[in-house]
């Protein structure tokens, strides 16, 4: 129960940043001060699963709206994404079926698969891991380094969001 505030202040953090259209600060005029200072606007509740949902749906529209790229930056950038996205669906699927694999077995697992579904999570996580190290290097390449960074964060969250709903759906190994 002590990770539930952290979690939902990430949530409603990731969710402000994500649904909300992107800004570019720099260019942005400041405001004139207010005589009075209006009320914090409630942040938008949203269920991580309902954020998890949003972003399996609209993934490549979330980082178009966070993500300001120039007509040059785009026309390198997305073929990158598209391809980067295709190369992901393979370790992605194979820690898919390793954690079916677990679930299906439920209290019956054994130790020879408790092993066997560990390490092929494990192994898929690592292959991940090295598709996103190759493909930032790919992105800095067409983009600037801020901007490379800001679109990983990106990532970085939206991963973050759905391993949470993985993690909060599968009971522990009995």
């Amino acid at each position: 129960m002590k990770l539930v505030a952290p979690f939902l202040a990430l949530v409603l953090g990731l969710t402000a940043a994500l649904l909300a259209p992107a800004q570019d600060k720099k260019a942005a005029a400041p405001a004139p001060a207010p005589a009075a200072a209006p009320a914090p606007a409630a942040p938008v509740a949203i269920s991580s699963t309902e954020l998890r949902a949003k972003i399996q749906s609209d993934k490549k529209g979330i980082v178009q709206r966070n993500l300001p790229l120039t007509d040059a930056e785009a026309k390198k950038f997305w073929p990158l994404y598209e391809s980067f996205e295709k190369d992901l669906a393979g370790p992605q699927s194979k820690a898919n079926r390793a954690i079916l694999d677990y679930i299906n077995a439920g209290s019956n697992i054994t130790d020879a698969n408790a092993k066997r579904i560990s390490e092929e999570v494990l192994k898929a996580q690592l292959d991940e891991a090295k598709l996103r190290q190759s493909h930032f290097a790919k992105v800095l390449k067409v983009l600037p380094a801020t901007k490379a960074a800001r679109y990983m964060q990106l990532e970085n969250k939206m991963r973050a969001v759905i391993n949470y709903e993985i993690a909060s759906a599968m009971p522990l190994v009995p």
